[in-house]
This record gives C-alpha cells, sequence and structure tokens, in this order.
C-alpha cells in the first residue's frame, strides 16, 4: 500500500512538473510571437547582441519585410555600416538622450596604410540599405572641432529618422547619393561648417538644427536634374553661436537647393542669408529660397538679390508628395 501511495504522489508531481513546463514553453513562446521587436541590442548583454553591428549583420540580405532591433540605453562606440543588402531595417532607441551611436573618426585620421581616411571614410554609421528607418537614436561623431568629421553617412532611398539626434562639428550629417531620399522629423541637428550636405532630396520638418561657433548651415551639391534639394519646415534655427556668425548655406555644387518655409530664425543668421561659395557663376544655378521666416534672423529685404522669397501660389508645391516624387514619409 506504501509503494502504491509512493508512485501515485512521484506520478502526481511528474504531472505538474510537466504541466507547468508546457506553460512556461507556451509563455514563452507567445511573448516572443506579441513582441515588436526581432532583436535587441543591449551593451550589458540582456539582449540578443551586444553591438549594433552584430544586429545588422544578422537581417537576411534582401529581406521584403522590416526588421526591427530594439537598442536598449548606453553608448555604443562602434563604426557601424548597414549594407545596401540590408533593406527595411528599423532601429528603435530606448531613449534619445541615452541610446548613442558615436565613433571618432575624422578626415585627416589616418587608416592602416597611412593614407588620409577622407570625409567619406570619416563617418560613425553609414546607411545604404533602402528604406531605413530610425527612432529615438543619437547618432554622434566625438571626434570634436577637427576638422570634417560625420556622425551620419546615409545614401539609402526612402530613409526616415523620427526624435533622433545628430552630433558633431563639422559635416555632421552626410546626406550622400543624388537618388535618395530622406526624412527627418522632429530631429535635433547640431554643426558648425556645412553640417547638413550632399547631393540627396532631404526634408526637415518640426526639427531644431544648432548652430555652433560660426559657418555654413547647408551645403547642398544638388545635381541639375534634380527640382528640389533641402527643404526645411517649420524649424527652428537655434544654438550659441554669436549674432551675424551662419548663413543658411552656401552651394557645395552649381545647382544647390535649400528652402526655408516657416521657420524660426535665430540671431546668428546674416542678413544677407546666402553664399556663393567665391564664385559668381553659382548665383545663377543656385535656388536658395524662403518663405514666411520669422525670428530675429529672418530679413527678406537684406537678402542676397540673387535669392528668393517665395509667395502663397509658389510654396503650394512643396508638398512631401512633390519633394519626394511620390513618397509620402507619413503613410
Amino acid at each position: 500500500m506504501k509503494v502504491f501511495k509512493g508512485l501515485f504522489y512521484c506520478s502526481i508531481v511528474i504531472l505538474l512538473n510537466c504541466s507547468f513546463a508546457q506553460a512556461s514553453s507556451i509563455k514563452s513562446h507567445i511573448s516572443h510571437q506579441i513582441s515588436p521587436y526581432d532583436f535587441v541590442v543591449a551593451a550589458d548583454g540582456s539582449g540578443n547582441f551586444k553591438t549594433v553591428q552584430e544586429a545588422i549583420n544578422s537581417v537576411p540580405d534582401f529581406r521584403k519585410v522590416p526588421t526591427t532591433i530594439f537598442i536598449k540605453n548606453g553608448t555604443y562606440k562602434e563604426k557601424i555600416n548597414l549594407s545596401a543588402s540590408k533593406k527595411l531595417v528599423k532601429l528603435i532607441g530606448e531613449s534619445v538622450e541615452k541610446t548613442i551611436l558615436t565613433f571618432d573618426d575624422w578626415a585627416q585620421k589616418k587608416n592602416t596604410f597611412g593614407e588620409e581616411k577622407g570625409t567619406s571614410g570619416s563617418a560613425s554609421f553609414y546607411i545604404y540599405g533602402d528604406g531605413f528607418v530610425a527612432e529615438n537614436i543619437t547618432f554622434q561623431n566625438s571626434a570634436g572641432p577637427v576638422g570634417q568629421a560625420v556622425a551620419l553617412f546615409v545614401a539609402g532611398d526612402k530613409a526616415k529618422f523620427t526624435n533622433c539626434r545628430m552630433l558633431g562639428f563639422q559635416d555632421t550629417l552626410y546626406t550622400y547619393g543624388h537618388g535618395s531620399r530622406q526624412y527627418y522629423y522632429k530631429c535635433y541637428i547640431e554643426g558648425t561648417v556645412d553640417f547638413i550636405f550632399g547631393s540627396s532630396t532631404a526634408v526637415f520638418e518640426d526639427c531644431e538644427i544648432f548652430c555652433k561657433k560660426a559657418g555654413y548651415i547647408t551645403a547642398s551639391s544638388s545635381p541639375d536634374t534634380a527640382k528640389y534639394g533641402y527643404v526645411f519646415i517649420n524649424s527652428k534655427i537655434i544654438g550659441d553661436a554669436p549674432e551675424n556668425s551662419f548663413y543658411l548655406g552656401r552651394p557645395w555644387r552649381p545647382y544647390a537647393k535649400s528652402v526655408f518655409i516657416n521657420c524660426d530664425l535665430g540671431k546668428m543668421i546674416k542678413a544677407e542669408g546666402w553664399n556663393n561659395w567665391g564664385k559668381e557663376s553659382n548665383e545663377k544655378t543656385a535656388f536658395y529660397a524662403e518663405y514666411n521666416s520669422k525670428g530675429s534672423g529672418a530679413n527678406a529685404k537684406a537678402r542676397v538679390n540673387w535669392s528668393h522669397q517665395l509667395n502663397e501660389t509658389s510654396v503650394k508645391a512643396y508638398t512631401l508628395t512633390n519633394i519626394f516624387n511620390g513618397w509620402n514619409p507619413k503613410e
């Protein structure tokens, strides 16, 4: 009888253990199924990967659906490359102030062969894959005021950044690629000389552009075939730069295009607004314009005579769908 009772109790314990194990397995499976993230990056080892590059490398090449990567708070010092085969990748930071992707290369820094890295080689993060999305992330080049030092190099098409920060000095944000369309929403971008530059078509909506020391906000190199270049909408130009120390832009290439619409311009903006980069011929090809600028840096009457002031009719062409040739990043 005692043997029977012992077997009975053992059977009950085994069944209970199996039930708990099965329930735990089901719970784990369900939890995995409902997680909004495919991968989690955490420097402390609590995620799937400790580095952002490892997570990116694990994204299948040419995947046709989005891959979402959550990055926990931390400072990730790594030089990151998202190749063209990594499409529809979405990075979400835990918080924009504490999720920091940074590196410290600069243009004159030597590579392993003793050659200068150059501006393009100085970037902390390269984005070549199409359909890239970033939210709540700080992109930084921590080299300091040592010349060209790119924080973010964006070449992929249909790139979208929301509530992100781009930190650096000269050449902070490189919008690379003639066919690349880029949308920056509620972002913070800081720098000194030409700190938003390149040939892409890019819109900066509800952004804060922070001017440090003295310099030029934009250095567009739009090709002659591009109808639009840089468009700033409802953004604020702020900073600690001295009064009358910044130009809205200068043309890196002859057909540069930059337009400011309904923007609040700080006192650091020079009355003349725009610079021709030492070439009078650029005045005939570059397109620089404003509409309804306000703030102490707004001075339509004092702007260079080769710039433009849009009117209520011409400004209507500046919709996201028109600027991006059919792509609306808000949809």
